[in-house]
Formats: C-alpha cells, structure tokens, sequence
C-alpha cells in the first residue's frame, strides 16, 4: 500500500478552502477581552481572550481604533480566513462593540447603593455654594472644550472671576487617582471658593473614573463646596450624587457657581437710589411737621396778645423771633443736607471729574496698592481707560 504525501502548500490550502465553505463560521459574533493590541497602516491587529483560549482578530476599520484597548470587554463580528501561505487562522472583524457594560452597570449600581446606605448623598451634607464667588478651582483636562467653555462663560458673567485649573486625565488608566489629587489640592487651597470637577460627554465606560469609590469618598470629604459637571445633561455618575451640587453640563457650572456682574451693579445702585429717597423724604417730611407746630405755636402766642400787658407783649414778640430764628435755621442745615447727600452720591462724584481706579477688581486707595506696569482700570462717568502704571512716586 503506497503512503500519499503532501505538501504543505497543498495541505493548507485544503485547509483555506474548508474554512471558506463552512457557511457557520461567516457573520458570527465572539466575545472576548482585548489583549496586544497594535496598529500597523490602516489595519489593527488584537488577540481576543476569555480565561481558557485566545483568538487572533484583525480590523480594518480605523473608526473602531477607540474602542479597540488593552482589557476591554467587546463583541466582535465578522468572518474566519485561513491565510495559506503564512498557515495563519485570522478572525476578520467587521463591526465591534462594547461587551462589557452590563457588568460595568452593575458595579456602578452596587457602589452606588454602598454610598447612598452610609449617607453620602443625604442632603444635609451638602455645602452651600457662596453667593459671590471670587476664585474658581476647576479639576479637568487641560485639552478640549470643557475648559475652554467654564473659562468662556465665566468671563462673560463676570470678568473678575480667578479660574485655577488642576489638569487631569478624565478617562482610561490612572485617571481616578489624579481626578483624586486634584480634589484635595483644591480641597486644601484656602484661595479657592469652589471646586468645579468637569469632563465632556462620552460613553459609559468613558465616565467610569468618575464612578470610583475613591473619587466618590474624596469628593464627600472636599473641605470646599464642590459641584460636579460631568458628561451630557442625561448622564449620571456617583460624584453627581456625592457633589453638594450637580451641573447639567460644564457649562451650567459656571452659571451656577458665577454671579452675574452687570446685575450686582445695577442691584447696588438701585438700592442707593432707594436710600436717597428715603432720606429726602424724610427730611421734606420733618420740614413739614416743623412748619405746622411753628404755626400752632404762633396761634397761641396771638390769642393771649390782647390779654398780657406790654411788658408780656415784647417777652412774646422775643419768643415768636426766636423760634423763627430756630426754624430758619433748622432749614438752612436741613437743605444742606439734601445737597451734601446729592453731592455724595456715586454718579455725582464720578460727574464732577473724578475717576475710580481698580487694580485687578480692588479699589486702589493707596499708591501702596500699585505697583509699577500694574494694569489699572480708570472708570470715569462715561466709560472705562485700561492703562499701565510707569512710576510710582
């Protein structure tokens, strides 16, 4: 009996031809963890694993590049090709997903009924964020839109307004412990007034720093009001539920934590005008009264003329001068007043040719408070001169 030989070219294109027959290995969906990981031109080369085998995949599709790391849990589906020549058995993946989230979820419900049973959502742990904010401490990255737009909303609101920025990772390996450091930086920054701790939108598995119990437990025990603004409007993590207060977006942080500062000044002024009013009513008021119990002292003193000798007569008359002398008085100092209280007022003295310096929103009452190229801001009744101090003498 004649032993029949192979060569291997024949052998392993036996082998390309049955994987590319058998119709059940086409389309299929495997699930896996993502392990060696690399990218070669516009292809991505990955081994699929669970705790028994592994499989070679490659994917073609660069959009898929973000979903495609180390340790991610995904649901591959495509085709399986045997490459002849190399004797290379390759899953081709067509479409990718995360696989993973379900498990994800359930951890993020645990921990979030953990903290919510030892009280770290209860409201009376929640930290009033101040009225009038001065210096805002911001945890996020450095790169993006996110700060840009806090920075942005921010200044349009009120222009005085200090933004102190800790960079951090907002995803991926190592970004709970910096999001941590930067809670307790600002947590013990006394200059700062609120901590803003934000990232953009992104998916489930993107937020999950921000699901960690550590960052949960730094942001409880935050000496500083802290608002959370993570993600879209529609998601939620455990620090919005640990936050003394939770922000839609980045954005609404600003909002929130900024007081407007065209509106506090209109405020102030609407107030000061109450108060001038008030006075000069007042005192047209008293002027009144003071007319009135004039006259009735002048009534009695007229109805007893007749019955008084001459001598009573001229002690009357004294009297009657007397008392107009007080009145005349008492209305010169009252209409001195009116003016002095007119002269006083802002607008007035600002109108008269005096300037307000401010020095980085501080009113500068001393040449002491300047220092030379200082920029200073010259408010005059009609707009406001920026300029740079050159000497200081």
């Amino acid at each position: 009996m004649s032993e029949v030989v192979y060569t291997v070219s024949q052998v392993n294109g036996y082998i390309s031809k049955i994987f590319e027959s058998e119709v059940l290995l086409k389309g299929i969906s495997i699930s896996g963890e993502i392990t060696n990981a690399s990218q070669s031109g516009s292809a991505i080369y990955f081994n699929i694993k669970d705790d028994q085998s592994m499989l070679a995949c490659v994917c073609f599709d660069t959009k898929s590049i973000d979903i495609i790391k180390n340790g991610a849990q995904v649901l591959v589906t495509g085709s399986f090709n045997y490459y002849a020549k190399g004797g290379k058995l390759t899953f081709i993946v067509r479409s990718i997903t995360n696989y993973g989230e379900g498990l994800l979820y359930k951890k993020f419900l645990e921990l979030k009924d953990k903290l919510s049973k030892e009280g770290l959502f209860n409201p009376e742990f929640k930290k009033p964020i101040p009225k009038y904010v001065k210096r805002i401490g911001v945890v996020s990255s450095n790169t993006g839109a996110v700060i840009q737009d806090i920075i942005n909303i921010t200044t349009r609101r009120n222009d005085s307004v200090d933004i102190v920025l800790y960079p951090v990772k907002v995803q991926g390996i190592g970004a709970e412990e910096q999001i941590v450091k930067g809670i307790e930086f600002f947590s013990n920054y006394d200059s700062v007034d609120v901590v803003i701790v934000a990232r953009g939108g992104g998916s489930f598995e993107d937020l999950m720093p921000f699901n960690t119990e550590v960052v949960a437990r730094s942001a409880f025990n935050c000496k500083k009001p802290l608002v959370s603004a993570v993600g879209h409007e529609t998601d939620f993590t455990i620090i919005d539920f640990v936050a003394d207060l939770r922000a839609p977006t980045p954005s609404a942080a600003a909002e929130l934590c900024v007081f407007e500062k065209e509106a506090e000044i209109e405020k102030n002024i609407s107030t000061i005008k109450y108060l001038y009013d008030l006075i000069e009513n007042r005192a047209n008021a008293n002027h009144k009264d003071m007319i009135n119990n004039i006259k009735k002292v002048t009534n009695i003193v007229s109805s007893k003329i007749d019955s008084i000798t001459d001598k009573l007569t001229a002690s009357l008359k004294n009297i009657v001068s007397y008392v107009t002398n007080i009145y005349k008085t008492k209305e010169v100092q009252i209409s001195s007043n009116i003016k002095l209280l007119k002269s006083l007022s802002p607008d007035s003295i600002i109108n008269r040719g005096y300037a307000k310096l401010v020095n980085n929103g501080n009113i500068v009452m001393s040449a002491k408070n300047v220092q030379a190229n200082d920029e200073l801001e010259i408010i005059v009744k009609d707009g406001k001169i920026v300029s740079v101090v050159k000497e200081i003498k």
